[in-house]
């Protein structure tokens, strides 16, 4: 293995970027967006479950960079909403809705619920030029508040409410929300099969 393996991170947000980097820098890994390579590959999320888009992205950008790609798919699953919006978490209320717009839509659908138990949900698959694919998946159990509340995080964090902290998701410091964070416990377990997976 090269001393520095470069490998391309299917996002376009530069903070999923950071995230990565940090986590995978330790590994003498160097992770690139799309972009930086000049590939602009618009991959549809057809897949049913976040690991099946997950590895539709990866798959995508590494036949395209000829590099190992990462791809993540996530999204927030409410009890209430029969596991909703999941998938569709992005696009939650069509196109024309913004963060704040999905936020409301989701309270305002849970208005008079029994019940407002959610979980996020994490999946991230790693596709390599030889075809060798490494997958992980992270979980954080927790509440949708009544009302936003934080000005940290982005997408719902400010709605879903994590218990053992008694804040929501936009309330916690970066490092508190990667410790618990689905995406935090994902990265970890795919970190830990990467390493071994080069000390091959």
């Amino acid at each position: 293995m090269p001393e520095n393996q470069k490998f391309v991170l299917a996002t376009h947000n530069p903070g999923k970027l950071t995230e990565m980097s940090a986590i995978l820098g330790t590994l003498g890994v160097e992770v690139v967006l799309p972009s930086d390579l000049g590939i602009t590959v618009d991959v549809e999320e057809t897949g049913e479950t976040f690991a099946e888009n997950a590895m539709l992205k990866a798959r995508a950008i590494c036949e395209a960079a000829k590099l190992p790609a990462i791809a993540d798919d996530s999204g927030l699953c409410v009890d209430a909403l029969n596991g909703g919006p999941g998938v569709y978490s992005a696009r939650y209320g069509g196109e024309g809705l913004d963060d704040a717009g999905r936020r409301m839509l989701l309270l305002t659908n849970l208005r008079g619920m029994g019940t407002r138990a959610a979980h996020f949900s994490c999946a991230i698959a790693c596709m390599f030029p030889n075809g060798d694919t490494l997958t992980a998946e992270g979980r954080c159990d927790g509440t949708i508040a009544y009302a936003p509340a934080g000005d940290g995080g982005f997408g719902y964090d400010p709605v879903f409410f994590y218990p053992n902290k008694a804040k929501t998701f936009a309330q916690l410091t970066a490092e508190e929300k990667n410790e618990i964070s689905h995406r935090g416990k994902a990265l970890r377990e795919f970190s830990e099969k990467l390493a071994t997976y080069l000390g091959k």
